[in-house]
């Protein structure tokens, strides 16, 4: 008897390898996906302003990016002796107004300067719900400051629409090599509820396919129905039952390479990964002359690749060792 469905995949019809420059926005999973990509090489700016969820945030970025907006005064509010912004995750923060400000600045031009040379953007969308300060505008994180601040609504399918489309429309008639691809966090978002989380991620799907049909530069990869459709079962989330487990998050990164690499890229992605792995084996006896040997034979694979990947403070690391 089968257990689960396996469905197909096609691969995706702007290949990433290792040439290529990624920007990876939005949920967790835009997280999870980013920092794997950095671990098997690849060039990749992952959330410079932290998680964000609902597509009309993420628009709100890629809006002030393209130019390299300045920090809105306006967002900023004080949580416990630290100073935050509306429009960003607490990881940009400061101990001053002045020193939030320089963090802020500082990532929206490392972004600006990676859109402008990205060949993919990745984004991945959380949640539909989404909060309105009562005297400001929507927010990308409430900062847990007090509910009576804030509305809380369902955004509609044509809100979500206007908001994002016209925002990826511009940024590839600005660069005309740019793809982007669409995800859908697999995170349960239960603190809205059940039923509520199911409504939401719904537009969210419908949102995604109506971008796909309706822009050349857009595709679009599963990663919600590879676990909800696929995997199927709670023993693939972690102990809260709402984040992937670490197995299904290789599941489905393993289903990222097969969906974004082509197969001479992930053949070398797999060669990183054994690297990565014995880069990472510490021997019983470091000074023996079998560490030693695996040590020159771990820096002849290291110089061999560096000419394609970045391997050269591996490389450093590996030398030092030896010297020793």
């Amino acid at each position: 008897m089968r257990w689960s469905i396996d469905f197909p995949i096609p691969a995706s019809p702007f290949p990433i390898s290792h040439d290529s420059k990624v920007v990876s926005l939005g949920s967790c999973f835009a997280q999870t996906i980013g920092s794997k990509m950095q671990e098997a090489k690849f060039e990749v700016l992952v959330n410079p302003f932290g998680t964000l969820f609902h597509p009309l945030n993420l628009a709100d970025l890629l809006k002030q990016a393209i130019p390299a907006a300045q920090m809105d005064p306006d967002g900023v509010v004080e949580r416990e002796g630290v100073f935050v912004h509306y429009g960003a995750h607490s990881d940009i923060k400061g101990a001053t107004k002045a020193e939030l400000e320089e963090n802020y600045t500082r990532q929206m031009l490392r972004l600006h300067h990676a859109l402008k040379q990205a060949s993919h953007l990745v984004l991945t969308l959380g949640t539909a719900w989404i909060y309105t300060h009562r005297e400001y505008r929507r927010v990308a994180n409430c900062h847990k400051q007090p509910a009576a601040l804030f509305e809380k609504k369902l955004s509609s399918l044509e809100e979500l629409e206007k908001g994002l489309r016209p925002v990826l429309r511009f940024l590839t008639q600005l660069h005309p090599n740019l793809r982007i691809i669409l995800t859908l966090s697999p995170v349960r978002h239960t603190k809205e509820g059940i039923s509520e989380n199911q409504l939401s991620k719904s537009l969210l799907r419908v949102l995604c396919g109506q971008l796909e049909q309706q822009l050349e530069a857009v595709t679009y990869f599963p990663a919600y129905e590879i676990l909800v459709d696929e995997l199927r079962d709670y023993r693939f989330y972690k102990s809260d039952l709402v984040h992937p487990s670490e197995e299904a998050e290789h599941y489905i990164w393993e289903k990222w390479q097969q969906f974004s690499f082509g197969p001479e890229t992930q053949q070398k992605v797999a060669e990183i990964q054994k690297i990565q792995l014995e880069l990472a084996h510490r021997s019983f006896n470091p000074d023996s002359e079998a560490h030693r040997k695996f040590l020159q034979n771990l820096l002849s694979k290291l110089e061999r690749m560096q000419g394609e990947v970045d391997f050269s403070e591996e490389i450093q690391d590996v030398k030092s060792r030896l010297q020793r």
